[in-house]
């Protein structure tokens, strides 16, 4: 017993050090993110951007948007009302490329039937806001369907459907010429808060293991 005591003890203090690590590594990386996001923004028409090392940091682009391409997730919740996330391609200025802009959210209107038509601001414009790997993905049941109002959006097929080509990445608008969406973007969580309480668990149990141990030594002796 003092035998499988002691490697339950063992093992459960190697893993929560291995997730108090991972922890501490995922605050770190959300302290960088957070310092990211006071720098200047990146560029991305300064024709030398390493846009994957622009993931996760502000950027600014400047160009026109397609507003024929505009399309609307739906089931975008804010402050308990329905409504849409407007996405918009922007093509760079001086360039053929894209970058798919999550411009905002609008409300829903009245019915499924009346959708809320965005304004999209005409001719050359600059914006700021935030690089994305992706958009969310929401769970849906059966295939995407094409057309203006949709649950999930994937950019490779969203290029082979429109013919545009795009940029590697989402912008997530936080500043820009005035349109009437509103930008209330939530803080992504880094998942540090779970791994610390996954190393807590981990502790208690090499803890209980020293316990058990003690009672059954005393209840022999």
């Amino acid at each position: 017993m003092l035998v499988l005591a002691a490697a339950a003890c063992g093992a459960g203090i190697a893993l929560g050090n291995w997730q108090a690590r991972r922890a501490d590594e995922k605050r770190a990386l959300g302290a960088e993110r957070d310092q990211a996001m006071k720098s200047a923004p990146i560029e991305l028409n300064s024709g030398q951007v390493d846009f994957s090392g622009a993931l996760h940091r502000r950027v600014a682009a400047r160009g026109e948007f397609v507003a024929a391409r505009t399309v609307l997730l739906d089931n975008k919740l804010r402050g308990g009302r329905p409504g849409y996330e407007v996405l918009t391609p922007l093509r760079l200025a001086g360039s053929s490329r894209h970058v798919l802009v999550n411009r905002g959210w609008i409300a829903a209107g009245p019915s499924r039937q009346a959708l809320p038509e965005p304004t999209t601001p005409a001719g050359e414009v600059r914006i700021e806001g935030v690089a994305l790997e992706r958009l969310p993905h929401a769970l849906q049941a059966g295939a995407e369907r094409g057309g203006r109002v949709r649950q999930n959006l994937d950019l490779g097929a969203f290029a082979t459907e429109t013919g545009l080509q795009f940029e590697p990445l989402v912008i997530e608008q936080h500043a820009g010429p005035e349109d009437g969406l509103l930008r209330e973007w939530s803080r992504p969580d880094s998942g540090a808060e779970k791994n610390a309480a996954y190393s807590l668990q981990w502790y208690s149990l090499a803890a209980l293991a020293v316990v058990i141990a003690l009672a059954l030594s005393f209840r022999k002796a």
